[in-house]
């Protein structure tokens, strides 16, 4: 196994996960304040699951998206 390739793809897969799960959490809590589900001062609960099957990985991350 290459330690650097692992690193560097890991790195790319990450910056995907990131960059598209900021512009689904904004859109979202967006479209909640405009459509008055949400007043926007609210600390929403996350989690999110990552998942690699061919190796047995799923790993639960628990956090909160703070909107003020």
């Amino acid at each position: 196994m290459n330690e650097e390739a692992l690193d560097v793809s890991v790195r790319k897969f990450l910056k995907k996960v990131g960059v598209t799960s900021q512009r689904e959490i904004e859109q979202a809590v967006r479209a909640a304040v405009g459509g008055g589900k949400l007043k926007g001062n609210e600390t929403l609960p996350a989690r999110a699951t990552l998942t690699i099957e061919d190796i047995g990985l799923s790993v639960e991350i628990e956090g909160a998206v703070e909107l003020e």
